[in-house]
């Protein structure tokens, strides 16, 4: 009999799975992939490492990483870098960075757009400034419409939003200025953080340190089933049809899949039913890893995000990718590793049937590969040694998210602290963390998420402080 089951060994899950067993509580984690981190993950091709999805994070010195893996020891396992800038936006007739010096940042704009220099200066400050009313502030904006109340050049504006765009899988136009602010924040001006290694390195550690802590984490584990009786969760079924009974259950996976798979529609009120088919789920992306030649001189510097945009028209670029128009490669991020190996390149697109892209797959793998060498790259294609892609199918082969959503929901601002997700009133002993439940993005994001969740499950089951 366990206290608890996590299901999900992502980040969010691995971080409550910790703070969970530092207490003393018996915990299982059940992963049905065979290694833990979800986006988080990295793997091996010909020689060649790669990192699955995520490339680096952020919040770390400012944020709440950097108090999340001090208690739990992680920085004494795992040697983080840092890369400054870390984000280069590159267009047709620009070529911007964004440093961890904001000041560094708005000097440079200030010298490519003089016309806008004061919004330039006040815009940046306030995106960079710690604000417990922003909120409150921003929770109704869309970031176009903050955007417009500093600025004119829609340039400009295009050049600030492709990183949140990118991070987000949202135009301006739709995406919340709460978020994107907290983008800004954490990825951009706290960001450029790497684990020495592989992003696997990270985690690895905290799984080693569940594990430490008490932990049983079971990898190729898939769950089938959350166990209710008189409205109370009393354990898990797995694949197998094994039954594992426990006192509560915290789902790290998409919500979607939690109530109508695990548990079933017959549990869930209508009401909460609709809230969850009218909620959209984020684009996915279309993920290139290539192995190249060691000494190619031609590539980006080692760790840093290119970001390339050829179309000033971010809605478009949007609805495009939503379309699933492949042809229509008008932005998207290079990524070369730290040990200039390997070269990531994605771009957000929409989730498509798995015919589909048997058929499409590796016609868009060459138009990709001939478009970086096109706009970034010279000479890449003579380069490569080992070449795959991941398509929205391969993310929710991987990861079960629905239709391979990258972010969890669209960041839009109806989707923002959406109430009753981390804990549905119609389900005693369930809880839920990670980016599903709308209060955290990114790495650092479901990091919040998971020490959250931990407190109040400890605070309100158990009378417990982390």
């Amino acid at each position: 009999m366990y206290d608890a089951v996590i299901i999900g060994a992502g980040i969010s899950g691995l971080v409550c799975g910790c703070y969970l067993a530092k207490v003393g509580m018996k915990v299982l984690i059940a992963e049905q992939h065979s290694k833990p981190g979800g986006y988080c993950t990295s793997f091996k091709r010909q020689g060649f490492i790669f990192d699955a999805a995520a490339h680096s994070f952020g919040g770390y010195k400012h944020g709440v990483l950097g108090k999340v893996f001090n208690e739990l020891g992680i920085e004494k396992e795992v040697n983080f870098l840092r890369f400054d800038p870390l984000n280069v936006v590159i267009t047709p007739d620009y070529k911007l960075s964004f440093w961890t010096d904001v000041d560094r940042t708005i000097k440079e704009f200030q010298t490519t757009f003089p016309e806008e220099s004061d919004n330039i200066k006040n815009f940046f400050y306030f995106l960079n400034k710690p604000d417990p009313n922003s909120f409150f502030r921003l929770n109704t904006l869309s970031f176009k419409d903050l955007l417009d109340q500093y600025f004119k050049d829609s340039k400009l504006k295009a050049i600030i939003s492709f990183p949140v765009y990118g991070n987000g899988g949202l135009s301006p136009s739709l995406m919340s200025a709460f978020l994107a602010k907290k983008i800004y924040e954490e990825f951009i001006f706290d960001g450029g953080y790497y684990p020495e290694g592989s992003m696997q390195a990270l985690s690895s550690a905290l799984a080693q340190k569940f594990r430490e802590l008490g932990g049983e984490l079971r990898l190729s584990s898939s769950i089938k089933k959350i166990k209710v009786k008189n409205g109370e969760v009393n354990g898990v079924i797995t694949e197998k049809g094994d039954l594992i009974l426990s006192n509560y259950v915290i789902s790290n996976c998409d919500l979607r899949q939690t109530y109508f798979k695990l548990l079933g529609k017959k549990l869930i009120p209508q009401d909460f039913l609709n809230r969850i088919n009218n909620m959209v789920p984020s684009l996915s992306a279309f993920i290139l890893y290539l192995g190249v030649n060691e000494g190619f001189c031609n590539l980006p510097e080692p760790g840093v995000n290119i970001w390339i945009l050829s179309d000033y028209d971010l809605d478009s670029l949007y609805f495009s990718a939503k379309k699933g128009i492949l042809n229509n490669i008008g932005g998207y991020l290079i990524h070369v590793s730290p040990d200039k190996k390997t070269i990531i390149a994605f771009m957000n697109l929409s989730f498509k049937n798995k015919t589909y892209w048997s058929n499409a797959k590796e016609q868009l793998l060459e138009s990709f590969i001939k478009r970086i060498e096109m706009d970034a790259i010279p000479e890449l294609s003579k380069q490569i040694l080992y070449k795959e892609a991941a398509t929205p199918q391969t993310l929710n082969r991987f990861t079960l998210n629905h239709k391979g959503a990258a972010f969890g929901w669209e960041p839009t601002p109806v989707q923002l602290a959406v109430p009753g997700l981390r804990k549905p009133s119609f389900i005693q002993g369930l809880y839920f963390t990670g980016h599903w439940i709308t209060q955290g993005f990114g790495i650092s994001g479901v990091v919040q998420t998971a020490y959250d969740t931990a407190k109040i499950f400890l605070r309100r089951e158990k009378g417990m402080h982390i």
